[in-house]
């Protein structure tokens, strides 16, 4: 929210500085992100003079420059040669000094000593549009004969600059919106430090109706979307530019002046908060306004010239035959204002904040107006705002109120009354006010005291606090309007012991393994929960509703399963629209915009939470019930491994470096060898990949070589390993599990290979499993170091050439119980695979 520091003095009397509003304002917890200086004509006519015409003579090597000589109020004039038809010695003009720098749009040039054809000239007279005073360039400006020469052009045209002061304003201070707005707190603020003020708007008393000729119905048919609704009509308007203080208040704030009226209604807005909208008085025909719904479909085009279709939840303002403008968001094609306008009809309202918020995200439109109707404007402001914009109609377009204000308000929207207790106030600051203090900020705040007692006292709030509803509420006004800085530190910090539970020691888990991977090269990423729901609609989803939530956790991290996510109600857009099943999309929308920068070597982590929504838990008594909300790590590893090393040549990133990394992230929170039983992975977003899991079958981590089909959809071309582990489960997997120093055993390891002959469809994993299964104490290793497949074997075999790492830590193993194990091994190798030996 943009604020003028001196339009905001015309509502609130303060001496401050700009930098004293700025900390003032962010004390009150309206946070100033930053204070800027303006001029409402760029550059601040600095360098501009007031000079006089000396002498003026033809150019001799041109037949329409002239030689002049000015004088600035120096000891000597200034020869300046001019091209403007209209030049002449004796005349007042502005002009401007070497050095001074000129602006045409964005762009901008200085002046500079030169030689036009051939003769020296020393500066520029100048013309209205040359310096942003006005727009004629017909020739130069010709000043009174009382101008002073010598006199700055800013003090000349009493340009003065004012402050921007621009506030971040939460989502629950709509009530701060508007230049009254602030100037409500800044005066509170005031009040409770000690400063003289008053707070102050103009009147209405002037407020007249001229005739009746055009009067208009209005009738709520959705008295749920609108609350209150009110119109006036004003005839004989002469639509034209606006005058210059209201275009500087505008262009002040950021806003592109268009014409009086439409000026009027952006004016009204930015100063009390009140959106208005103007109609052309011809569209509205049968001189009614209808405020209700329209059926599903139906097609209407905005000012913009874009056509959409409403829905029947969308609040339509209409006259007797058609649509004129969606609700407090956008108006319709020709029911605006133009220069050949001469009656209008000013709208002001209160629509529900809700149904505005719903139409605005449905026809992905947001306007200045829909940003303060769906977050809750002054109900009993309509008024006010209406009567000031009509005044302003007839002042500035010199037109006449042709109606009494219809006022159509059903149900009037009550004020929230608050009861108070001294004691709560105490209680939740953590010191004690005195109470004439609290009475005073409620007041200050426009809070009525309904009643008081020793106790307390009960408030009416103003209905435009839609954010003041509760005790807390009201106990957080005054703590903000007391200061926060003036509660003091206490000396005593008051605490209670608890025991480390399994969320503690979850962090701190994995707190320890980012360190170890940041220590092993990775940068940890940070990605929001809220992704697109396109990723997830691929054909490796399940249809909708044909999932659960088991499903869902066995294709993590796949593309999902479009049944069972979690989506939001009301998105903010279509890239927002469902919380993540997986977090490898937000780490791959980070590798694409690094790669896009031309940094491709890259190693992210990621922890965070995926969900599932499992549609056959769905129970009205318990609504969570069918969500499920879990912890992962996710790993992302692309590029060159080693580049542009001296010691070592260049070596791209591989599946094994990332299954290396996830090997120590297993043995780091203590997981061993035992406890995870590895399988080829059948998920469609790698080409090749491995599941591991635990004894019962549940995943614990899943890694793998990305397709390429899906790296495209994030238009990326370098291959990406990624894994997924489920911190969860592994959690549990290690919940009584102590990571303990052990010495190095000091009898030594036995190796065996064996060349083992199997079907071409067995892995390595099988092989694996089935070793341990076999031997659980002193297998302690199994690893693959050769593959063979081609001539001299069997049709449809392949051969494996497997390392056995065996060790017992309390002796050294002899040859009967090495050769007890190994033909342990080779028989279930051969029961369960029908592995020979070679």
């Amino acid at each position: 929210m943009n604020i003028s520091y001196k339009w905001l003095k015309e509502y609130v009397d303060f001496t401050l500085t700009p930098q004293e509003v700025c900390d003032a304002l962010t004390s009150t917890g309206l946070e100033v992100d930053a204070l800027e200086e303006v001029q409402s004509i760029k550059g601040g006519l600095k360098g501009l003079y007031v000079g006089q015409v000396l002498t003026c003579e033809m150019h001799p090597n041109s037949d329409h420059l002239h030689v002049t000589t000015v004088d600035l109020g120096r000891p000597e004039p200034s020869q300046i040669v001019c091209g403007a038809p209209n030049v002449a010695a004796g005349q007042k003009v502005i002009v401007a000094d070497l050095g001074c720098v000129l602006y045409d749009g964005d762009k901008e040039f200085q002046i500079k000593k030169s030689k036009l054809r051939g003769v020296e000239s020393c500066g520029m007279i100048c013309a209205e549009d040359e310096i942003g005073v006005g727009t004629s360039h017909d020739g130069i400006i010709v000043l009174p004969d009382d101008a002073v020469v010598g006199t700055p052009a800013a003090e000349y045209y009493h340009l003065e600059s004012d402050w921007l002061i621009e506030i971040d304003i939460t989502a629950n201070r709509a009530d701060a919106l508007s230049h009254w707005g602030v100037a409500r707190d800044l005066y509170a603020w005031l009040k409770q430090n000690g400063y003289e003020t008053q707070l102050h708007r103009p009147g209405t008393e002037a407020f007249a109706v001229d005739d009746n000729s055009l009067p208009i119905d209005v009738v709520i048919e959705n008295t749920d979307a609108c609350k209150r609704y009110a119109c006036v009509s004003i005839t004989g308007c002469d639509v034209k530019e606006s005058p210059d203080w209201l275009k500087n208040k505008l262009t002040t704030i950021g806003l592109r002046p268009i014409n009086n009226i439409v000026d009027i209604t952006n004016y009204v807005m930015m100063a009390y908060g009140q959106p208005l909208h103007c109609f052309d008085a011809d569209m509205v025909t049968g001189r009614k306004i209808l405020v209700k719904t329209l059926p599903e479909g139906t097609p209407f085009q905005t000012l913009d010239g874009v056509e959409h279709k409403l829905s029947d939840r969308d609040l339509a303002i209409c006259n007797a035959e058609e649509p004129m403008c969606i609700a407090g968001v956008f108006g319709g094609k020709g029911s605006g204002t133009y220069e050949s306008t001469h009656s209008v009809v000013l709208e002001s309202a209160y629509f529900h904040p809700t149904w505005i918020r719903k139409s605005a995200r449905r026809h992905g439109l947001s306007t200045d107006a829909s940003f303060r109707f769906e977050r809750g404007i002054d109900p009993n402001g309509v008024i006010y705002a209406l009567k000031q914009a009509a005044l302003l109609c007839k002042e500035l377009a010199g037109g006449k109120v042709s109606m009494e204000i219809k006022d159509v308000y059903p149900e009037p929207i009550q004020n929230p009354v608050v009861d108070l207790k001294y004691d709560y106030v105490h209680s939740l600051i953590g010191k004690e006010i005195p109470h004439d203090t609290i009475k005073n900020i409620c007041q200050s705040l426009e809070m009525k005291v309904l009643a008081e007692n020793a106790e307390g006292m009960q408030l009416e709030v103003p209905a435009y606090r839609v954010d003041v509803q509760r005790p807390c509420d009201v106990v957080e006004d005054i703590l903000r309007i007391y200061g926060y800085n003036n509660v003091e530190i206490p000396t005593q910090l008051k605490s209670s012991l608890v025991i480390k539970g399994d969320e503690d020691q979850k962090h701190k888990l994995a707190d320890l393994v980012s360190e170890q991977l940041v220590g092993q090269g990775f940068n940890e990423i940070l990605n929001n929960s809220l992704t697109k729901g396109a990723y997830y609609e691929a054909p490796l989803s399940s249809p909708e509703g044909d999932t659960n939530v088991q499903d869902a956790e066995k294709a993590s991290p796949r593309g999902g399963l479009a049944g069972a996510l979690v989506r939001i109600m009301n998105p903010l857009s279509s890239d927002l629209n469902v919380m993540r099943q997986t977090l490898l999309y937000g780490g791959l929308e980070s590798i694409a915009h690094n790669v896009n920068r031309k940094q491709s070597n890259l190693r992210f982590f990621e922890f965070g939470n995926v969900y599932y929504f499992s549609p056959e838990k769905q129970n009205d008594d318990d609504p969570m019930l069918a969500y499920k909300e879990q912890y992962h790590l996710g790993l992302w590893v692309t590029g060159k491994r080693v580049e542009g090393s001296w010691a070592h040549p260049n070596e791209d990133a591989s599946f094994y470096e990332l299954s290396a990394h996830v090997e120590n992230v297993l043995k780091r929170i203590g997981v061993e060898q035992g406890m995870v039983v590895r399988k080829k992975s059948e998920n469609p977003i790698f080409s090749s990949g491995i599941v591991m899991e635990n004894r019962g079958g549940k995943p614990l981590a899943e890694l793998g070589i990305l397709a390429k089909k899906t790296l495209k959809t994030l238009g990326i071309s370098q291959p990406v390993y990624y894994a997924e582990l489920n911190w969860t489960a592994l959690m549990k997997l290690v919940r009584n599990k102590q990571v303990l120093y052990t010495e190095i055993s000091k009898y030594p390891a036995v190796s065996r290979d064996l060349a083992l002959l199997v079907d071409q469809h067995v892995e390595f994993a099988e092989i694996e499993q089935i070793a341990r299964q076999a031997e659980r104490k002193l297998l302690k290793r199994v690893e693959l170091f050769d593959v063979y497949e081609g001539k001299n074997l069997p049709a449809g075999k392949k051969s494996y050439a497997v390392n056995f790492i065996l060790q017992d830590e309390q002796k050294t193993m002899g040859d009967k119980q090495i050769d007890a194990i190994m033909q342990k091994l080779i028989a279930q190798l051969k029961k369960q695979l029908g592995a020979e030996l070679r």
